[in-house]
């Protein structure tokens, strides 16, 4: 699965980094735009998987037919059921497949934001796996035996362990806020092995000057939560309420153009909360650039998702092939009773 997402990625990330170089290297705005990009380019896939609904509803009738014909018998329902899709032109498979491809290329991008210095500064992926897993390394080590000075620095360098090898936006907190660090972490046989590594991604990001601030928010920080909120209280814990925010609108503006669309679909309010609650944990989990990519995310797939929804929806759809079906009759009509006035001379 990783190497499908890096068979994506290095295109991706050329896109990227070429916002970035345009947009004076702002992380925020190359992934807002970046976002809005591949949404677009995403639409006539949902049209698609849209389209698929709609011949699912169209044929509905008839399925239920069969299903009544053949009861129990599940071979015969098998092949009367494709038989009638064959008829229709209907695919089986032609709501989920768009589907798929729009999952593999979100979570694709997903590890894109979380890589910037891979795919936006164009450092070697090897080399700062390398520095990143070494330093994750040392933090395990210190968890195990000081916890709280593992506590003290972890909260400081805004780290996550084991999370996935994905260490980049802490990494590039570090060496913007104090690049030293890492020789307080490490052991100097541990440094050492990183040291060329180390130098190597500091001025591969110098280079590409990538600006991570939004409006006073660090984006390679990550929002350590605490129920003592008045005291604890962190700007960063903006994003996590924002992500949860945008997608609870994006859940709600969607369940009622659903309704609106079609009043005999089932409510979905008990399932409402669920994308909101998982945007709130990625916030509160992960570096603020990803939280942020989230929200990006959230609203504007959501608002083109929800344009598709209302120019597709499925009762227009079905009104528009009810048409195209007339039109054929009439046309089959009208050529008849021409056919038929030519031979009455």
């Amino acid at each position: 699965m990783q190497s499908l997402f890096n068979i994506i990625n290095i295109p991706l990330g050329y896109v990227l980094k070429f916002l970035s170089e345009i947009l004076g290297g702002n992380f925020a705005a190359s992934v807002l735009v970046f976002t809005l990009l591949i949404n677009l380019v995403l639409i006539p896939l949902s049209i698609k998987s849209q389209k698929s609904s709609v011949s699912q509803m169209r044929i509905k009738p008839k399925l239920d037919e069969l299903k009544k014909r053949y009861g129990d018998d599940r071979q015969k329902m098998a092949q009367a059921q494709q038989k009638l899709y064959q008829e229709e032109g209907v695919s089986m498979s032609g709501g989920c497949l768009p589907m798929i491809v729009r999952m593999v290329l979100l979570f694709s991008i997903y590890w894109l934001i979380m890589s910037p210095l891979t795919y936006m500064a164009g450092a070697d992926k090897a080399k700062v796996e390398n520095v990143t897993t070494t330093i994750n390394t040392a933090l395990s080590d210190l968890k195990k035996n000081d916890e709280k000075e593992y506590n003290k620095v972890i909260k400081e360098v805004s780290w996550k362990l084991n999370a996935t090898n994905n260490y980049e936006l802490s990494l590039i907190r570090i060496i913007k806020n104090n690049p030293d660090k890492v020789k307080e972490i490490l052991t100097e046989k541990q440094y050492a092995s990183i040291e060329e590594d180390y130098k190597y991604t500091i001025e591969k990001l110098e280079k590409a000057d990538i600006d991570f601030n939004l409006f006073g928010i660090d984006l390679t920080s990550k929002p350590n939560f605490s129920f003592d909120i008045f005291n604890s209280w962190e700007a960063i814990w903006l994003l996590p309420i924002a992500a949860f925010l945008a997608q609870m609108l994006t859940s709600v503006v969607s369940m009622r153009i659903n309704k609106h669309i079609n009043p005999d679909a089932p409510s979905m309010a008990g399932m409402m909360l669920t994308m909101p609650l998982i945007s709130l944990f990625i916030g509160f989990s992960f570096p603020g650039g990803v939280c942020f990519y989230w929200i990006c995310s959230s609203l504007v797939g959501g608002a083109i998702q929800s344009a598709i929804q209302i120019l597709y929806g499925p009762h227009k759809m079905l009104a528009r092939e009810r048409v195209r079906e007339l039109s054929k009759v009439c046309d089959f009509e009208a050529g008849q009773r021409k056919k038929t006035q030519t031979d009455n001379q």
